[in-house]
């Protein structure tokens, strides 16, 4: 199981970060897409103050979305609701419980995912034989990372030349903070070949459109 998470994972490139929202199952299966015709590789319910409960029943409308295709499905924070799940992924931040507990919780098959928002974290994270693949940033201001001061494009271009997207045996990164279709140009300059995306999707009139055309830019570059 972790071999065959470890190979999506590392032909992901489109990563969602969504709440909750009404009509979720149809939103779900419009950025995710039909098997082989694109859309978002990766989906993470992040929410916060959910019940427990509404955030298992929201981590399982992600699986039943993603059934019988590549997509992995990511929960956020919490490492009891991971193993509970069954989902793919764990992320953690850096306040969040360390990687290395963490394995211990949710055992080898979880992939983990971890924040990072400096050279020095980012570099500590792609050491860390716990942490599967990294996120930096935020490298543009943003609502959803209230409080925290963007990074700018410096940080990924550091992350690329550390770990060169798609060289043999380098960790997966993803560029996270203000992602969009009009910043995303900026950001593959850098290197980067991997984001994380939240009001591009989540706020469009048309998900479905936008995730095609997200993956499309991504797969191309």
């Amino acid at each position: 199981m972790r071999v065959d998470r470890l190979r999506r994972l590392a032909d992901a490139r489109l990563y969602l970060c969504t709440p909750r929202r009404a009509e979720f199952g149809p939103f779900l299966d419009a950025v995710i897409g039909p098997a082989g015709r694109g859309g978002v590789d990766l989906v993470q319910l992040r929410e916060k103050n959910l019940e427990w409960a509404d955030e298992v029943r929201g981590l399982r409308e992600i699986q039943a979305a993603g059934a019988g295709g590549d997509t992995l499905v990511s929960a956020n924070d919490r490492a009891d609701l991971a193993a509970f799940t069954g989902v793919d992924i764990l992320h953690v931040g850096q306040d969040d419980v360390p990687p290395a507990f963490a394995r211990r919780l949710v055992g080898p098959d979880v992939l983990i995912g971890q924040s990072t928002h400096s050279p020095e974290q980012f570099l500590a994270a792609l050491a860390d034989p716990d942490v599967d693949y990294v996120c930096v940033g935020p490298v543009h201001a943003t609502p959803t990372k209230q409080g925290r001061p963007p990074v700018g494009l410096g940080l990924p271009r550091l992350a690329a030349r550390h770990a060169p997207p798609f060289e043999p045996g380098a960790k997966p990164w993803f560029v996270t903070g203000g992602v969009g279709p009009d910043t995303l140009d900026d950001i593959l300059a850098t290197g980067a070949r991997r984001v994380v995306v939240v009001r591009a999707l989540t706020a469009a009139e048309d998900p479905a459109a936008g995730a095609a055309a997200l993956a499309r830019r991504l797969r191309s570059a």
